[in-house]
């Protein structure tokens, strides 16, 4: 399922091209689910129909998400359910690990009680896309246990692009915690466990908490294979100003960090050009300005094959009347399409508005539902200078917030206020680190062979 993820600068429109970008995707003949994080109403608003607010949740039907509900042809949207999905899961997690909390002497709090913790919503907005996934993959389970359609896109009105690094960074992050916390050997011993009560007094974790935690890596690494694959990605929503490049460089550096494909920059709100306005001119210069800046950071860091504007299973895509350039931008390389969004004049409300805007948005290109190309690649330069370089794509990053540490076989890269532990490949392990620079938008690790643990012969 073609997945778009919409995100960038806090009050630069992310609901509005969000909504846009799905209905453009419908109009293209697309079954599209719009979902949306947001809580204060505004995507209803944009759309010309409030979404029901999220009901509670019960034992049957555990959603993240609200109903979706047909707001035009061929496009749903629905929202978060985030402190409803929580209750719900934190009374299945309290029945689990009853054993441990009877032990401790801890009595479970009702559900009816809690207030979701920080980072729920994230958490949740996981689920959803997850969930999402799922109903194409068995169309009589939607995500909220209901029958539902077969999805052919989703998008997703995400939060601020900061904050969605973090959220695609979460199932990688807490795997890697759970691994450390129950590793795989020690689940091994899950037999000796009554026999290690007796001889100790002390009861042992329940099976089902190692259930639980099996349940969740399962969970964690199927939503990462949605992250990683070709047909997810993410559009980047700016309104040109002054601080828009220096902003778009630290967040572009940081999704590219964790694998996540840009497809679009999107410049939101332009102003009209030539007016005999002295306001509106100096104001439409200053964003002339910013565009040209935003335009030159957004030159390729490399290119692939062109794509077909996408279709979905039922059939050929009805194309607009002509050639879309933004369809054609799109298609012809890896390289972000620049996409400009014309100012309305005002707040969009309802169709007819998100109509304007679908039309420049223009359809979505075809990718497939397989894993992304590798972008780290490993280049053998022991012939020439006895080196393997490792590169890593990061467009957008300063070499002033890098930062680089080995630690055993791994590679621990901070790029602003972003970090991720990256394994290294095989032939990597068997290497010191040599040096390391950025260049062309790629940051480059040399390795240099150890003499111990190099094969000989090579």
């Amino acid at each position: 399922m073609r997945t778009v993820l919409i995100t960038g600068a806090a009050g630069s429109g992310r609901s509005t091209v969000a909504a846009a970008t799905a209905l453009a995707a419908a109009r293209a003949g697309h079954r599209t689910l719009l979902l949306s994080t947001d809580r204060s109403g505004t995507i209803g608003r944009v759309l010309g129909q409030p979404l029901p607010a999220p009901a509670a949740t019960t034992d049957a039907v555990r959603s993240p998400c609200t109903r979706p509900v047909e707001v035009a042809g061929g496009l749903w949207a629905a929202r978060l359910a985030t402190a409803e999905y929580f209750r719900s899961e934190l009374a299945d997690l309290q029945e689990r690990a009853r054993g441990v909390l009877d032990f401790l002497g801890a009595h479970p709090g009702a559900a009816e009680e809690a207030t979701e913790l920080p980072g729920a919503d994230a958490l949740t907005l996981l689920a959803a896309v997850r969930a999402a996934h799922r109903a194409t993959a068995a169309p009589h389970a939607g995500p909220t246990g209901a029958a539902a359609p077969r999805w052919d896109a989703l998008v997703v009105d995400l939060p601020p692009a900061t904050e969605t690094v973090h959220l695609l960074a979460l199932p990688d992050q807490l795997g890697r915690y759970l691994r450390r916390l129950l590793p795989a050997e020690r689940q091994a011993a899950r037999a000796l466990h009554p026999m290690l009560a007796q001889l100790t007094g002390v009861p042992m974790p329940a099976q089902r908490l190692y259930e639980t935690s099996a349940q969740w890596q399962q969970e964690l690494t199927a939503v990462q294979q949605l992250i990683d694959a070709d047909a997810l990605t993410v559009r980047l929503v700016v309104d040109p100003g002054p601080l828009a490049a220096r902003a778009l460089r630290t967040v572009r550096a940081g999704l590219a960090l964790h694998g996540a494909r840009v497809d679009a920059l999107i410049a939101n709100r332009l102003l009209p050009t030539g007016s005999a306005d002295p306001w509106l001119t100096a104001a439409s210069g200053q964003q002339q300005t910013a565009l040209k800046e935003l335009k030159e950071l957004n030159e390729p860091v490399g290119a692939e094959e062109p794509r077909e504007p996408y279709a979905p299973a039922a059939g050929p895509v009805p194309q607009p009347a002509g050639d879309h350039p933004r369809a054609a931008r799109a298609a012809g390389s890896r390289a972000p399409a620049f996409q400009e969004l014309p100012h309305l004049g005002r707040d969009p409300q309802g169709l007819a508005d998100l109509a304007v805007l679908a039309d420049a948005v223009g359809p979505l290109d075809a990718r497939r539902d397989g894993p992304a190309a590798e972008p780290w690649t490993v280049e053998d330069r022991l012939a020439d200078d006895g080196l393997l370089v490792w590169r890593l794509p990061l467009p957008g990053a300063d070499r002033d917030d890098l930062d680089l540490v080995r630690r055993g076989d791994e590679l621990v890269v901070t790029v602003g206020p972003f970090r991720r532990v990256l394994p290294l490949p095989s032939a990597l392990r068997r290497c010191t680190v040599a040096g390391a620079g950025l260049h062309e938008g790629a940051l480059q690790v040399r390795f240099a062979p150890d003499p111990g643990l190099w094969p000989r012969g090579h």
